[in-house]
């Protein structure tokens, strides 16, 4: 995984952190967000299915949250969703 060096000085300058351990942190995040789309779609259906959620509220939902992780996704309609989580 690529790691910027910016992004470890900076967070190295700003927290108070060596280097060695700003660079463990931002791989740990980097790490963590690192879940590929299909995968993250399915869980997060299974996560919402788990607590009672129903369809027709999911995937706007799946959609909406879509658009706020940190590394952006494309844009996919629910029909897309669907298909990610029923083949």
């Amino acid at each position: 995984m690529h790691v910027d060096p910016r992004l470890v000085r900076h967070v190295a300058e700003t927290s108070g952190l060596s280097p060695a351990e700003a660079r463990r942190l931002v791989e740990d995040v980097l790490s963590f967000h690192d879940e590929p789309l299909e995968d993250w779609v399915r869980r997060r259906h299974a996560e919402l299915k788990t607590y009672g959620r129903k369809n027709d509220e999911i995937f706007p939902l799946l959609r909406a949250e879509l658009r706020g992780l940190v590394v952006a996704a494309p844009d996919l309609s629910e029909r897309q969703l669907r298909r990610i989580v029923y083949g």
